[in-house]
């Protein structure tokens, strides 16, 4: 009898154990497939990547700005298959990534993202996709499914998922939070309450960190400044990260061509992954997350936020900051609502 006790307990001891190491620290959403809403009802990957015939292999169809034609003058052999409505730097748009989805609708369309400067933040897919093709892959397959205004075939209930299976935190109220940017219960087709993305929120809007970061040797993506004026930066990273800079996954949009870190720009997913809704697992030596450096640490995040993001995370009456704020403050480090660390206030740590 005394051995089963034993044991019993022992069984206990390393299920707690296994359960306090899902995360490096805090608490997040446990037992939800990763995957989370992206499971597209059973369906899986293939809900956005189907591994045979795009648009249709999803049991859709191409709408009729979307339709494919034979292009006779193609150097390939036989009468290629070409977007009639599109100018593409790489073949056909529905061909890349394998995507499901229509993005024909999307293309044709001009949006007008959120910002103080009206017209600021518009994007025109079509006549940017040629010189800006980081916005097809970052926005426009995104919107393919997540826009409800001119595209419509995702299968939606227009409520975040985790809000939907109850697991967000009671910090947040009851009514849907919507996942469909151009037709969330206000006007039908206003983006102006959404982030700013494209070419023209760039780097050079963000001042305030400009001195921090630069192209890397290639022009191929933005990094740390190594030797910046002072080192307010590197208290921030050492007090949270810099994941959407250094974590090598999405971040900041940089075309080919491009030569100066102020054209560097934001599309979903310099912020958003398609892959994992619940956690973080970025951590490395040139991604350290509050100066941790160990590959492999996991940590809270919630909707498929590309970094740690835990509004719940207990901020012990202030003398911490949530990792959601932290996460903003990546970017918008100084100025109103800045980091602590631009105002030279060290020693707030991050509740994750």
């Amino acid at each position: 009898m005394k051995t089963i006790t034993m044991l019993s307990i022992a069984v206990l001891v390393c299920a707690n154990v296994a359960m306090a190491q899902i995360y490096t620290s805090g608490t997040g959403i446990t037992g939800i497939d990763k995957l989370g809403p992206h499971q597209n009802g059973g369906r899986g990957c293939v809900g956005c990547h189907t591994p045979h015939s795009g648009v249709r292999g999803n049991g859709g169809a191409l709408t009729g700005l979307s339709q494919l034609t034979p292009n006779t003058s193609s150097p390939l052999v036989g009468p290629a298959q070409v977007w009639t409505n599109q100018t593409t730097p790489a073949g056909a748009y529905g061909d890349t990534a394998l995507w499901g989805q229509d993005i024909g609708p999307i293309m044709t369309s001009v949006i007008t993202t959120g910002g103080s400067a009206p017209g600021g933040y518009q994007t025109n897919f079509l006549t940017m996709a040629t010189i800006n093709p980081g916005i097809i892959s970052g926005i426009a397959f995104c919107l393919s499914c997540h826009d409800g205004n001119v595209a419509k075939g995702a299968m939606m209930t227009n409520m975040s998922f985790e809000q939907a299976a109850g697991l967000l935190p009671n910090t947040y109220g009851s009514q849907p939070i919507p996942t469909l940017l151009g037709n969330d219960g206000g006007t039908t087709g206003d983006y102006a309450n959404d982030h700013p993305v494209g070419p023209n929120a760039n780097m050079g809007a963000l001042s305030a960190i400009s001195k921090y970061v630069q192209l890397n040797a290639g022009n191929t993506a933005v990094v740390l400044n190594p030797s910046p004026s002072d080192q307010n930066y590197a208290k921030f990273q050492a007090n949270y990260g810099t994941p959407l800079i250094t974590g090598g996954h999405g971040g900041w949009v940089v075309d080919p061509g491009m030569t100066a870190v102020a054209t560097a720009y934001v599309t979903c997913t310099t912020c958003h992954t398609p892959h994992t809704m619940s956690v973080y697992t970025g951590a490395s030596a040139a991604n350290p997350i509050a100066g941790n450096t160990a590959a492999g640490q996991m940590y809270p995040t919630y909707f498929f936020i590309n970094a740690p993001y835990n509004p719940g995370a207990n901020t012990a009456n202030g003398t911490k900051a949530s990792s959601a704020t932290q996460f903003c403050r990546q970017c918008h480090f100084s100025g109103a609502g800045g980091a602590n660390e631009s105002v030279g206030i060290y020693n707030i740590g991050t509740a994750f």
